[in-house]
């Protein structure tokens, strides 16, 4: 996904390195499911009054106007696995607490939504996975599919030890990515607000007020084109 301009935002100094997102990826699309009656001009009016603060509105514009999210869960949480080993040179076993981290501060968020973690990969609904470095200027990716009602039915991360500078991300850098590539996970875009961890190339290390709101939003709305 192309980096969002950001000329007309200040930056903040670079005290930290920063890490950029490759975005999501819709890996395949499902078989058509049932389709839920929606009204597009009653999601049109929640957007126009409950927008305010969020940056869904940037998001509706890089995917054509429609949203993708995952179905309620209903108290069942999808099931992560985190690669647990490696031998990724400069790999550290402290990436997979910074990955675990990184889902808790999201699950603390409380969307419909929930994780908790399983060392049965055959038993995931999420997959984190390491590599060493991409070929693009990116330190993450997620990759996800979708029904053709945009319902996400399944996803995947990867995650680079070694930016393509060579640099190895430590332990701050990986959670800021992991909440990053997380946050595509749950159907959330890129934004040019610096300030919010979905910004394409990260410079926090926490969530937003911003990036909660926008989160909570999408999951009251159902998925779909809203034109």
């Amino acid at each position: 996904m192309a980096m969002i301009p950001a000329s007309s935002v200040v930056r903040p100094a670079p005290t930290r390195t920063d890490v950029a997102s490759g975005g999501a990826v819709a890996r395949e699309l499902a078989p058509k499911a049932v389709v839920a009656t929606r009204s597009k001009a009653a999601v049109r009016r929640q957007l126009a009054a409950r927008s305010g603060g969020t940056y869904i509105g940037e998001m509706l514009a890089e995917r054509d106007s429609a949203l993708a999210r995952w179905h309620d869960q209903k108290g069942v949480p999808l099931r992560v696995w985190i690669q647990p080993k490696s031998d990724i040179g400069e790999w550290r076993s402290t990436y997979v607490t910074s990955v675990r981290d990184a889902f808790l501060s999201w699950d603390a968020v409380q969307l419909p939504v929930r994780f908790a973690f399983t060392s049965d990969s055959a038993n995931a609904d999420v997959h984190v996975t390491f590599i060493d470095h991409f070929d693009e200027p990116i330190s993450g990716r997620t990759k996800w599919a979708r029904d053709d009602d945009w319902w996400i039915i399944d996803a995947d991360i990867v995650l680079a030890v070694h930016h393509t500078s060579g640099r190895t991300l430590d332990d701050e850098a990986m959670k800021a990515m992991a909440l990053h590539e997380v946050g595509h996970l749950l159907g959330l875009d890129h934004t040019e607000d610096l300030t919010s961890i979905m910004a394409p190339r990260v410079r926090v290390r926490e969530l937003s007020i911003a990036d909660r709101a926008t989160a909570r939003l999408l999951y009251t709305l159902p998925p779909g084109g809203v034109r």
